[in-house]
This record gives C-alpha cells, sequence and structure tokens, in this order.
C-alpha cells in the first residue's frame, strides 16, 4: 500500500511514526512548509508542493492532517481519485455543499473513511460503552464531561497565536479544537436530539476565537448531558461522569482509569487500562484499524457519516449561541 500524508504538524508526524511501527515505508508527504518543527524525519521521504503532483504518485490512501479549515481542499479531489482517507476530526469547519460533494465522491469512488476521533479507540471507555449496552449501571440517566487545558501548553515549540487552534482562518476554537466529547457522547449514549451552547473568548490569551463553550444536550434516549469546553484551564483536566439508575462511572483520562460504583451494595470496581498503556497507543489502535479498513477485514468504526454527524452538532453550538436559542435534531 501507498500512503500520502498532507500536513507535517504534530499530528501528521505522529501518523507518520505510527504507519512506520507497522511496517508501511511507501509513504509520500505533500507539504506547504508551514510547520513549526524540525524537518530532521522527514528527510528521507519524496515531497510534493502541488495536489495534483502528489495524487499523480498514485497513493492508496490519504491521511489528510492539515489544518481544519483546508481538509476538504485535499480529501475531495483524493475522493475523486479513488483514494481511501483518513481525515482529522473535525471532518471540516464548516458544513456547505464541498461536504455533500465528499460524501458523493467517497460513494461513487467505494472509498473507505475514518474520522480521527481516537477516543473511540480508548481501551477503557471502551469496556465503558459494553458496561453501558448491558445494563451494567442500570438505565443511563445524565453525563457530564469537563474538557479543560492551556492553550499554550500544547505545542511549546511554537506561538499559541499562530497555531490552528487559534485562528479562525484555520478552523480553530475550542470547540471544533476540542470537539472529541461531541462524537464520543454520541458513540456511547446514542443520538443527541436538542443542544443549547453558550460560547465566549473570556480569557487573556491572544486569539481571534472562543476559549470557552458550554454545551448542554438531549438526547434520543432521555438522557441530558452537558459539556464542557475551555482553552485557558492550569493544571488541565479531561474527565467524564456518567449517572445510571443503578450505580456510577467516573473516568478520568489523566490516569485512563474508570471507577465504577454499584448501587447494590455500594461496592467500587475499577476499569484500568493495560499495562503500559499510554496516550499514543489511541493513535496507533485507531491507525491499526485504518489499515484493516482498507485491506477490507473491518467495518469503520468511526466512518465519513459519523465525522457529518459530529459536524452538524458542532455547527448546532455556534448556531445556539448566536441565536442564544435550543436547536431540535
Amino acid at each position: 500500500m501507498k500512503y500520502l500524508i498532507a500536513g507535517l504538524g504534530s499530528i501528521g508526524r505522529r501518523h507518520l511514526r505510527n504507519l512506520l511501527a507497522l511496517g508501511e515505508n511507501d509513504i509520500i508527504l505533500y507539504r506547504t512548509h508551514h510547520s513549526t518543527l524540525p524537518d530532521d524525519e522527514l528527510v528521507n521521504f519524496p515531497v510534493e508542493t502541488d495536489l495534483d503532483a502528489a495524487l499523480a504518485h498514485n497513493p492508496d490512501a490519504v491521511i489528510v492532517a492539515n489544518p481544519t479549515a483546508l481538509h476538504l481542499d485535499v480529501a475531495l479531489p483524493a475522493a475523486e481519485a479513488g483514494c481511501h482517507l483518513f481525515i482529522e476530526k473535525p471532518v471540516t469547519d464548516r458544513l456547505d455543499d464541498r461536504i455533500r460533494a465528499l460524501q458523493a465522491a467517497v460513494d461513487k469512488a467505494g472509498v473507505e473513511t475514518l474520522v480521527g476521533y481516537q477516543f473511540r479507540f480508548h481501551p477503557v471507555l471502551s469496556q465503558t460503552k459494553t458496561l453501558l449496552n448491558t445494563g451494567g449501571i442500570g438505565r443511563p440517566l445524565s453525563f457530564r464531561v469537563h474538557w479543560g487545558e492551556y492553550l499554550p501548553d500544547w505545542h511549546p515549540w511554537e506561538d499559541y497565536r499562530l497555531s490552528y487552534a487559534a485562528r479562525k482562518d484555520l478552523g480553530g476554537g475550542v470547540v471544533n479544537t476540542l470537539c472529541h466529547p461531541l462524537d464520543y457522547v454520541r458513540w456511547l449514549f446514542g443520538e443527541v436530539n436538542s443542544l443549547f451552547a453558550v460560547t465566549d473568548q473570556v480569557s487573556d490569551l491572544e486569539i481571534e476565537v472562543e476559549d470557552l463553550a458550554e454545551i448542554t444536550l438531549g438526547l434520543t434516549s432521555d438522557m441530558i448531558g452537558s459539556i464542557h469546553l475551555d482553552y485557558f484551564q492550569r493544571p488541565p483536566a479531561h474527565w467524564m461522569e456518567i449517572n445510571g439508575s443503578e450505580g456510577h462511572i467516573r473516568w478520568d483520562n489523566d490516569t485512563g482509569v474508570a471507577k465504577v460504583n454499584f448501587a447494590d451494595g455500594d461496592r467500587w470496581e475499577k476499569i484500568e487500562p493495560p499495562p503500559g498503556f499510554e496516550r499514543n497507543d489511541l493513535f496507533l489502535g485507531e491507525m491499526k484499524h485504518f489499515l484493516a479498513l482498507i485491506a477490507g477485514d473491518s467495518p469503520s468504526r468511526c466512518s465519513l457519516e459519523d465525522g457529518i454527524k459530529a459536524m452538524q452538532l458542532i455547527e448546532a453550538v455556534h448556531q445556539s449561541n448566536q441565536a442564544g436559542s435550543n436547536i431540535k435534531f
């Protein structure tokens, strides 16, 4: 298999390293040379700065890891060229005719798609999903997700003000950039049927996008939940609490552990990641799945359709904030 990686910032390079770790060496790089990272690890790979020239290498699959606002500039021509697609989240920065054109191109070419919501590959969240599906804490009733992280600490090697996460023109903002919970609550609990959100730029960070979001969601399962996102919390924290009719779950991303309380007897149990688990295991598992997907050995665990549904929730957050009203689906 031949792979084209579009975008060589931190996530593109992570995907490159994971492909190499999985024994895949036939890799082409499509670059604009805007990355602020050193190029030492890239010197042995062919580089193209024109997309048509890059696609002329006839890659079997394209990994779209450039800034969010530029995803479709690569994904649409790649799909039309018959390439399988791994698109980093979110699929795009806005829903418009081009996303429908991408869906049509994917369907016409019959290519496989995976969207990079790596928390679907977290071993503890996967076990949590099984526990929920088997009634382990009774009927799930509510959830709360909290994710706060100080933006200047993300990439210490670059000026945070120039990063895609801080720039409106590149599709940044805390809602787009930390949109993982909008995907994994669908994956864990089912479809959203209503949403109300407030977003703002409240900190002293020198950015042109929102750095705070409070989102309330109603689900078709009758659950109600909320998501907090921010760019300014120190120390960082990312956790989720789930309340059920017969128990309670609290998952902490920092340790990876979920603590489960069962109401019968008030007993606690832990769901723990395997020994030696580290953050890159999420991305490595995601890449292993992509290889299996394009080999025809597995259905997509996060398809383009899933990515579009997450994007619909992202757009609804912005629409709700602007209108000051509840959005119904």
